[in-house]
């Protein structure tokens, strides 16, 4: 869980700041995204896209 402190005399923009750069240090918003309930049509056809993608290269064959 991201935290943070405000400074007595911090603006908001410079702590929303603070904020989000700790969110994507701690990888929260691709941790979200993938336990989304729901999944939009090009997201779907990405995912299958780079599991294929994946998969072909497991089994890839060397001569």
């Amino acid at each position: 869980m991201a935290q943070i402190i405000l400074g007595e005399d911090e603006g908001i923009e410079s702590a929303l700041r603070r904020f989000k750069r700790k969110v994507s240090i701690a990888g929260i918003f691709p941790d979200m995204r993938k336990n989304r309930h729901f999944e939009t049509p090009i997201e779907k056809r990405k995912r299958k896209a780079l599991a294929k993608h994946k998969q072909r290269r497991r089994f890839r064959r060397v001569y």
